[in-house]
């Protein structure tokens, strides 16, 4: 009877949950509410800044900085207001993030593929759009769907976030449950952060047509040995990532330029 109980409760809040559509107008359903997700970001990253190898050369994290600040100039006003803050780990595999809260990170390594700031800000444009567009928050309620038989949402509601918490985020981020369910999913969000994230750059002063060079530059970096097939897999597949980066670059060049010709010139430096 409690199990019934339970299951009805659960299904009652999922139907009463947010319904949103991200800005391009795809519907979500969110279980978990921006300061919910917000809270949980900031958990995270003080772990992480806690737990991993920070970088010891200060102008690592300024150089992120310089081009995060002048990404998030171009975001809507409500995003705007977040605390961004970008932080450099020194940690050689080629990556990035951007959790919910405006928090920030790469991995050293990746300045290695990523060689300029167009191209950074290819990468950290992306890791931008996935909290703009609520992916964070979007596959956190997917998990909770998918397990039906656990309460999330109420452990979210506190006013800090606790050590579980911060790590069904993380992993939320990281891993879906089903393939066919969250895994598609996953790379919906990726290619819409891909979108965003170029549209971002180019509104920015960036050259769009460097998003493209980064991915080359990722795929040569990383290799296809090992990869999963596509099916299996949280992102696209690189050739097809690359192609539609492409695609996108004609009608992105106007906008660079006009960016350009109003006075966006980033001029962000690795050194």
């Amino acid at each position: 009877m409690l199990r019934i109980r339970f299951s009805l409760m659960f299904a009652s809040a999922a139907l009463l949950a947010a319904c949103a559509s991200t800005p391009e107008g795809r519907s979500q359903v969110l279980l978990v509410s921006d300061s919910q997700m917000n809270q949980m970001g900031l958990a995270a990253f003080q772990q992480m800044k806690a737990n991993d190898k920070l970088s010891v050369v200060p102008a690592k994290s300024v150089y992120a900085q310089c081009v995060v600040d002048a990404l998030v100039r171009e975001l809507p006003p409500e995003w705007q207001r977040l605390p961004w803050e970008a932080q450099a780990f020194a940690i050689k595999e080629p990556n990035a993030f951007a959790l919910p809260g405006g928090k920030v990170g790469l991995n050293t390594g990746l300045l290695r593929v990523a060689t300029d700031q167009d191209q950074l800000a290819a990468v950290l444009g992306h890791e931008i759009g996935h909290v703009m567009y609520r992916h964070a928050g979007e596959r956190v309620s997917q998990q909770q769907l998918a397990q039906a038989g656990v309460a999330l949402a109420g452990a979210y509601a506190g006013r800090r976030a606790s050590g579980d918490n911060v790590n069904t985020l993380m992993a939320a981020l990281g891993a879906g449950v089903q393939v066919g369910v969250l895994l598609p999913f996953s790379r919906k969000h990726e290619s819409e952060a891909d979108r965003a994230g170029q549209r971002l750059m180019a509104q920015a002063g960036f050259d769009p047509r460097a998003a493209v060079t980064l991915w080359q530059n990722m795929q040569q970096a990383t290799g296809s040995d090992g990869r999963p097939p596509e099916v299996l897999s949280t992102h696209p597949d690189p050739a097809g990532r690359i192609t539609q980066l492409e695609r996108h670059v004609a009608e992105l060049m106007p906008v660079y330029e006009a960016a350009r010709a109003s006075g966006k010139r980033p001029r962000c430096r690795d050194d």
